[in-house]
């Protein structure tokens, strides 16, 4: 077995093994931070033919209870499908090796990452990224290592690297970098509204400090490492391209000038249906098509180097043309339609109570609830397939998150606004950044809906076209920029920062000059957006939709939590049936109620505090008649607690008692006594008695 220690980059080591587990696997490294430590194996697998427009990359990252010493929760005790934690850290890992494999590099490759021991302070997220980036290196498979990667906070004027969950917690921008020797390669995190120099510091500190596993993997390369093997690349003949480029580049040029995504798209494919037709030579259409994207590419690139001019028309920084509708429909509690060209997103927003958190379970923090969700939708019409809606895929739980992480910061706290808040965007026609449509449909969804948010948010997704050293970058880039383009840079903020930032690149790696200029060009993109949707909606509405359930938030003495539970649950059980409401006990004393009425807050809030009452000599209370005799009348003052006004302690009692009073009721009275048995004795309330303690009964 080979170690490489890092020791002079973090408070605990990592640590780099190799050459002891997984031994079948083309290569696997365990890499460990305190006692924390992730298995990561990479496999190689054959050309695969028919998916020449990408690169055949799996990656599988899986979190294991035991690693935690822990049982699985549920029903069915072992881990099922990836959970949208670890099908996000899976995303993070594919992003940032994609870019390093060979031009005409096809065959399958499958990493997989494995936890194998989870403490209480190192996230296994970006060991295993350091780990995949490892054992790709040192494997024998085609790979432009090395590749590093490391967790940067911001905390107070610090930055840590890979600091602990607890450190984390008082970060106001986190984020996971993966670099090269010379670049960055891929960046995800966000902020409490950073600004972009900040974000710069610490890109670039994340890439200085890179420098240290780099050379740690090195080294292991040297003890270790495999002779890369020669694979083939995918090469059609000469006469074969020099006929795809003369046949096609006129009619791909003047394809090129349809504004429209759709018939754009369409003419395209009929160019290429009608280029291999023409073709006698038995390749896959796949090997044809790689070519032809590859043209395709770079006639784009041409247009906008020489002409200026995008695919719709726009120059470099031009924003498409931005359409709002904010509450398009009644029923929702907050809704808005936000399109920017041929992207559409429409976003709901739904309140709800306590019950209507997500419980979120991971190896870490173990048991957890979520009060704001985000989900995000891409039904196929969006993009003009015909195909079935299945289940959300792991683009979907990407970008979801995306957005979740770009509005989360201004979402108020809970004792702000007591409600459970859950916002789904639907994406209704697809060209171009959907994620950050939806980080605007979704702020004017919220303020639609009356959250106290302080400000909106809104996002734009940057593009970049390289030509060794020419490059110009690109505002709102369309679905056929990203494709064919270098970079996909999405920054979500307010006016005063970022929130939520990621970043994908197609070359090897991102100057630093050209990451500010992208940065601030999607400044000023932002604030362009962001009056938009300020003269769309300028702040909250101050009601909430009449749809939307009341909640209030009261406080009890803490050790009254069990009364109003009551035993098994019965008491909390009871009060919801009398009163039509929902109610959670909460930590600290607090008591939530959720009720469609004023009125059945109202009801339930008089039991509750009926059940935590204190009764006290000498006070004066409110009560409802239960019982005449001719002695004396029984009022009861909270539920359960009777007491007996004698007819002797009345002011100008009548004769007859019932002559005057009937069994329910209210009265007014003062507590003289409370005898052994804790049942409380009154007097009649005087006429110059005032304050008078109103108990709260139904």
């Amino acid at each position: 077995m080979e170690r490489i220690v890092i020791e002079n980059l973090t408070e605990k080591p990592i640590i780099i093994e190799t050459g002891e587990y997984a031994k079948l696997a083309d290569a696997s490294v365990v890499v460990r931070q305190g006692d924390t430590a992730v298995l990561v194996t990479t496999v190689m697998g054959k050309l695969i033919e028919d998916a020449l427009d990408f690169v055949p990359l799996s990656v599988d990252y899986r979190e294991q209870a035991s690693a935690w010493g822990k049982i699985p929760g549920g029903f069915i005790k072992r881990e099922g499908r990836p959970t949208d934690r670890e099908i996000l850290v899976s995303r993070m890992i594919d992003r940032s090796l994609r870019p390093l494999f060979p031009e005409g590099f096809f065959n399958e490759v499958v990493v997989t990452a494995i936890t194998l021991s989870a403490d209480e302070k190192y996230d296994p997220d970006v060991l295993s990224l350091i780990g995949a980036g490892t054992a790709l290196h040192i494997s024998s498979i085609p790979f432009d290592g090395p590749l590093a990667a490391l967790r940067i906070c911001k905390v107070g004027e610090n930055f840590l690297i890979n600091p602990t969950y607890e450190e984390r917690q008082k970060a106001e921008l986190e984020l996971i970098v993966s670099c090269s020797p010379q670049d960055i390669v891929m960046v995800e995190g966000g902020g409490k509204e950073i600004e972009e120099e900040v974000l710069l510091q610490a890109l670039y500190l994340a890439l200085e400090k890179c420098q240290i596993l780099i050379k740690a993997q090195e080294i292991l390369k040297q003890k270790v490492g495999k002779s890369k093997l020669d694979i083939p690349m995918i090469e059609l003949p000469e006469n074969l391209k020099s006929y795809l480029e003369i046949v096609g580049i006129s009619k791909i040029k003047e394809a090129l000038q349809i504004f429209n995504k759709k018939e754009r798209k369409q003419s395209l494919e009929e160019i290429f249906k009608e280029l291999v037709n023409t073709f006698q030579e038995s390749f896959p259409e796949s090997f044809y098509y790689y070519y032809y994207k590859k043209l395709i590419s770079k006639l784009l690139r041409e247009k906008l180097f020489l002409e200026g001019k995008r695919l719709d028309g726009r120059g470099p920084k031009d924003i498409r043309e931005i359409k709002i509708e904010v509450h398009p429909f009644e029923r929702p509690h907050g809704s808005a339609i936000f399109t920017r060209g041929q992207t559409q997103v429409f976003a709901t927003v739904t309140l709800g109570s306590q019950e209507g958190a997500q419980m979120v379970e991971t190896i870490f923090e173990g048991e957890t609830f979520k009060r704001f969700m985000l989900h995000y939708n891409f039904p196929p019409f969006c993009a003009g397939e015909a195909k079935p809606w299945g289940p959300p895929r792991r683009r979907e739980i990407g970008h979801g998150a995306l957005a979740e992480r770009a509005l989360e910061p201004l979402i108020p706290s809970e004792d702000e606004f007591p409600y459970i808040i859950r916002i789904v965007a639907n994406v209704l026609e697809s060209h171009g950044s959907t994620s950050m449509a939806t980080v605007c449909a979704g702020s004017l969804a919220l303020f639609d809906a009356g959250v106290p948010i302080k400000k909106h948010v809104a996002g734009i997704a940057m593009g970049l076209v390289k030509e060794k050293d020419k490059y110009l970058i690109l505002t709102d880039i369309l679905g056929d920029e990203d494709q064919l383009g270098d970079m996909d840079f999405k920054i979500a903020g307010t006016e005063n920062g970022i929130t939520s930032v990621q970043m994908d690149l197609k070359i090897k790696g991102l100057p630093k000059e050209i990451m500010k200029e992208a940065l601030l060009q999607a400044k000023e993109a932002r604030r362009f957006i962001l009056e938009k949707m300020y003269s769309a909606i300028p702040e909250p509405k101050k009601e909430l939709s009449p749809y939307a359930p009341k909640i209030e938030i009261i406080t009890i003495p803490e050790d009254k939590a069990f009364t109003i539970i009551g035993p098994g649950g019965k008491t909390v059980r009871e009060i919801r049936e009398k009163t039509n409401t929902v109610i959670w006990v909460l930590e600290g004393g607090k008591v939530s109620i959720t009720g469609q009425t004023k009125e059945a807050i109202e009801a339930a809030k008089k039991i509750i505090y009926g059940l935590v009452g204190e009764i006290e000599i000498g006070k004066v209370y409110e009560g409802k008649i239960t019982r005449i005799e001719p002695y004396g009348i029984f009022v009861e003052i909270f539920p359960g607690k009777i007491g007996l006004l004698h007819i002797s302690k009345m002011e100008n009692p009548p004769k007859d008692l019932r002559s005057v009073y009937q069994i329910g009721d209210t009265i007014k009275v003062k507590v003289i006594e409370i005898d052994e048995l804790g049942r409380p004795k009154f007097s009649s309330v005087f006429s110059e008695e005032k304050n008078v303690f109103r108990t709260p009964l139904l």
